[in-house]
C-alpha cells in the first residue's frame, strides 16, 4: 500500500523534482523514467506497478512509430549526398540579385529542407554552416542573418514529414496523414511571413540585406541548369508526400519509399558509398534511440500522474479560472512556450499532450471575434471530435516552433551558436530571434482565430 498524498502536493513534488534534476543536467529520459518509478513505489499500490509494462509495451509495438527511423535515415542519407549544399547554392543564386535575397533563400531552402528532414537540429546546423558565413561575407546584418536561419530551421517541426506529427498522432491516437496535410498551410504561411519580413527590412534598410554584386549573379540559362540539379530530391519529396495524401500508402510505407529513394538519389549524385550508408545508419540509431527512451520514461511519469488524478486536477484548475475555452487555450500555449525553454520537443509532447488534449476536447470552441470555430457546420460528433483533434494538433505544432526560439534555453538558439563564427555572440542570437518570435505568435493567432487555415486542405483532400 502506497503513502496517501493530496494531488496538489503530488503535483508540486513530481514537477518540482523534475525541474531540479533537469537543471542539474541529467538526461530527460532517465529523469522522467526514474522519477516515475520512484513515485510509483512510494505513492503507488501493487496493482499500479503494472503501469510500467502497460505504458511501455504499446509504444514498443506501435506500427506508426517505425516511420521515425525511416524518415531520419532518409534525411541523413540526403545530407550525406551533399544535397543540402546544392539546394542552398541553387536557391541563393536564383534569388541573390534581390535585396535580402540570401536571407529569403535561406528561408526557402529551410522550407524545402523541412520536407526532407523533419527535425529541427539538422536544418539549423546545416543552414548555420552554409548560409551564415555567406550572408556575413556579404555584409548582412548579423541579427537578420541569424534570425532567418533560426526561423527557417524551426519549420522542420511543422512541415511534413514532421517527426513531431508522427509522435503526436501516436499519443493522440489520430491519423498521421491528416496531421501532415493540416500542417502544410500553416507551414507555408509562416515561411511566407518570414520572407516578407526579411524582404521588407532589406528594402527599408538596404544595408541590412544587400543584394549580390552583379559579377556574382548568374544568367537565366545558368539558373535553368541549376534547377536541374535539385529536381531529383524535390521529386522524391513530392512522391513521398503524394502517396500519403492520395491514400496510396501509409506514412510508414511512404517512409520506406523515401528511404529507398534517398539511396537512389545519392547514387545519382555519385555520393552513395558504404561509409555514407554506415554514417546515416548510426545517425538514425542515435536519434531514434533518444526519441524512444524519452517516450518510455515520460510515459511512465505522466501515466502515474494521470492515474493519481492529475489530469482531472489540471482540468479543474484551468476551468476554475473562468477564462473560457480560448483563455484556457492561451494559458496552455504559454505553458508550452515556458516548457520549451527547458525541455526538448519530445519531452514536452509526452508530458503536456496527454494532459492537455482531453481538456481541449471537453471545451466548446465556437469561434472568437465573430469568426467560425473548428467544428462549425459539423453535426456528426465523431467528425467534430476529429476536427478538434486535428486543429489542436497543428496549433500545438505551431506553438512548438515558438518554444525552440524562446530565450534563454530555446534549443534552436544553441544549435545555431554551436556552428556560428566566434564574433556572433549569444546575445546577438537571442536578439535575432525576437522579431521572428513575434511573427510566430501572429501565425499561431491566425491558426487559432481562423481554424480553416488548418482544416481547409484536409477537408478538400478527404472530403
Amino acid at each position: 500500500m502506497g503513502i496517501e498524498i493530496d494531488i496538489l502536493w503530488l503535483t508540486i513534488l513530481m514537477f518540482g523534482s523534475l525541474g531540479v534534476l533537469l537543471m542539474a543536467g541529467l538526461p530527460l529520459a532517465f529523469v522522467t523514467g526514474g522519477l516515475g518509478c520512484v513515485f510509483l513505489f512510494v505513492f503507488g499500490t501493487a496493482s499500479e506497478l503494472n503501469i510500467l509494462p502497460s505504458r511501455i509495451f504499446p509504444y514498443m509495438t506501435d506500427y506508426q512509430l517505425s516511420a521515425i527511423p525511416l524518415f531520419i535515415f532518409m534525411a541523413a542519407m540526403l545530407e550525406r549526398a551533399g544535397l543540402i549544399e546544392e539546394l542552398f547554392d541553387v536557391v541563393y543564386k536564383l534569388l541573390g540579385g534581390l535585396r535580402g535575397g540570401l536571407a529569403s533563400s535561406t528561408i526557402i531552402s529551410s522550407t524545402i529542407l523541412a520536407a526532407m528532414v523533419g527535425v529541427i537540429g539538422a536544418a539549423e546546423v546545416a543552414m548555420g554552416i552554409l548560409a551564415l558565413p555567406a550572408m556575413l561575407k556579404r555584409k548582412y546584418d548579423p541579427k537578420l542573418a541569424c534570425g532567418a536561419i533560426l526561423a527557417g530551421g524551426t519549420l522542420g517541426i511543422l512541415i511534413p514529414p514532421s517527426i513531431l506529427a508522427i509522435l503526436f498522432a501516436v499519443i493522440a491516437q489520430q491519423s498521421v496523414g491528416d496531421l501532415f496535410i493540416g500542417a502544410i498551410m500553416p507551414g507555408l504561411l509562416l515561411s511566407g511571413m518570414y520572407i516578407v519580413y526579411v524582404t521588407a527590412r532589406s528594402y527599408i534598410n538596404p544595408k541590412a540585406g544587400p543584394s549580390l554584386p552583379v559579377e556574382e549573379r548568374v544568367s537565366f540559362r545558368e539558373k535553368l541548369h541549376l534547377l536541374g540539379s535539385i529536381i531529383a530530391p524535390i521529386l522524391l519529396i513530392v512522391l513521398v508526400l503524394g502517396v500519403i495524401f492520395t491514400g496510396v500508402a501509409t506514412p510508414v510505407e511512404a517512409a520506406g519509399i523515401g528511404t529507398f529513394g534517398a539511396l537512389f538519389v545519392a547514387a545519382m549524385h555519385r555520393r552513395l558509398s558504404w561509409v555514407a550508408v554506415r554514417e546515416a545508419a548510426m545517425t538514425t540509431l542515435k536519434a531514434s534511440s533518444m526519441v524512444l527512451w524519452i517516450i518510455f520514461g515520460a510515459s511512465i511519469f505522466v501515466g502515474f500522474y494521470i492515474l493519481k488524478g492529475g489530469q482531472a486536477f489540471v482540468a479543474e484548475t484551468l476551468i476554475g479560472t473562468g477564462l473560457g475555452p480560448y483563455g484556457i487555450l492561451l494559458v496552455m500555449m504559454v505553458i508550452l512556450v515556458i516548457l520549451g525553454m527547458f525541455l526538448d520537443w519530445v519531452g514536452i509532447l509526452l508530458l503536456a499532450v496527454p494532459i492537455f488534449l482531453p481538456i481541449v476536447l471537453q471545451l466548446e470552441f465556437n469561434g472568437i471575434f465573430g469568426f467560425a470555430g473548428p467544428t462549425e457546420g459539423i453535426t456528426d460528433p465523431v467528425k467534430a471530435r476529429e476536427a478538434m483533434q486535428l486543429w489542436f494538433g497543428v496549433v500545438y505544432m505551431v506553438n512548438m516552433q515558438m518554444s525552440f526560439l524562446s530565450p534563454p534555453f530555446g534549443y534552436a538558439l544553441f544549435y545555431l551558436k554551436s556552428v556560428a563564427p566566434p564574433e556572433i555572440s549569444m546575445g546577438t542570437i537571442f536578439a535575432s530571434a525576437i522579431p521572428f518570435l513575434f511573427l510566430q505568435a501572429i501565425g499561431l493567432a491566425i491558426c487559432v482565430i481562423f481554424p480553416q487555415v488548418i482544416l481547409w486542405l484536409p477537408r478538400l483532400v478527404y472530403g
